[in-house]
């Protein structure tokens, strides 16, 4: 996968198109990442004990990597990834200025 926890995003469809926030978990095996303050849902949770009530909690929801667009930390400008390998050793690439991620 080409966006890794910690990296910086731009989101470049749905509801929330234009917005940027930071990856916290990625899911490589549901092609998806979840994103701080993006795509929120509204979960109902049951009261767990007696005489407590029950709430509304706000979650994130998971985002397809093909929605995102990874903003290079070099540039600052949301770009493509890229690999190269060097040393035996593969490491992402800005397609726009050409720095390693």
């Amino acid at each position: 996968m080409k966006i890794k926890k910690g990296d910086t995003v731009l989101i470049i469809s749905g509801k929330d198109k234009g917005k940027t926030g930071k990856v916290f978990t990625s899911l490589p095996k549901e092609e998806g990442i979840l994103i701080e303050g993006i795509n929120l849902m509204k979960k109902h949770v049951k009261a767990k004990k007696q005489g407590e009530k029950g709430q509304l909690v706000q979650m994130p929801a998971k985002v397809n990597i093909s929605n995102v667009k990874l903003i290079c930390p070099k540039c600052g400008k949301a770009v493509r990834v890229g690999y190269e390998i060097k040393n035996k050793q593969k490491n992402r690439i800005c397609k726009k200025c050409s720095q390693i991620i």
